[in-house]
C-alpha cells in the first residue's frame, strides 16, 4: 500500500517536472523568436542608417553644392581689392566694467525681506536674534572672513 502511494507521488512529481521543463522550453523558444525578431529589426535599422548616410554623402558633395550655388546664388569672384591689411582694422572698444555687472549678485542685493516668517511646525520657534547681527554674520561668512579677522 505504501509503495503504491509512493509510486503515485513519484509519478505526480515526474509529471510536474515534465510540465515545468516543457514550460521552460516554451519560454526559451519565445525568447529565441523575440531575439531573432529584434536582430532582424536591428539589421533593418542599420540598413536604413547606411542608406541615409549614402544620401547625405550625395547631398553633401562639394560638386553638387557648387552647381547649386552657381545656379541659385548671384555670386561673383572675389577681387584682390576686397582684401585689406590687418593694421587698418578699427580698434576693439574697451569693455566697460559697469556693463559687465553680476546679474545674480544684483538679484540677491535686491531681494526683499519677508514681512513675517511663517512657522511650518518642523522648526520650533525661538526668540529671534537681532536681524542686523544675522545679516552681518551672513555677509562676513560669504566673504570668507573668519571671526578673528572680523574682530581686528
Amino acid at each position: 500500500m505504501i509503495l503504491r502511494v509512493l509510486n503515485l507521488v513519484v509519478i505526480g512529481v515526474l509529471v510536474l517536472a515534465a510540465a515545468y521543463v516543457y514550460r521552460i522550453k516554451f519560454d526559451a523558444t519565445i525568447q529565441a523568436e523575440r531575439l531573432a525578431r529584434l536582430r532582424g529589426e536591428l539589421r533593418h535599422e542599420r540598413d536604413k542608417i547606411a542608406a541615409l548616410r549614402a544620401e547625405w554623402e550625395q547631398l553633401d558633395s562639394p560638386a553638387r553644392i557648387e552647381t547649386l550655388a552657381k545656379r541659385y546664388l548671384p555670386l561673383r569672384p572675389m577681387a584682390p581689392t576686397q582684401f585689406d591689411a590687418l593694421d587698418r582694422l578699427p580698434e576693439r572698444p574697451a569693455e566697460d566694467l559697469a556693463t559687465r555687472a553680476d546679474p545674480i549678485g544684483g538679484m540677491i542685493e535686491n531681494l526683499e525681506q519677508p514681512s513675517r516668517v511663517e512657522v511650518t511646525g518642523t522648526v520650533r520657534p525661538t526668540t529671534s536674534p537681532d536681524r542686523a547681527a544675522v545679516d552681518r554674520a551672513a555677509r562676513s561668512t560669504a566673504t570668507g572672513a573668519s571671526a578673528n579677522e572680523r574682530s581686528r
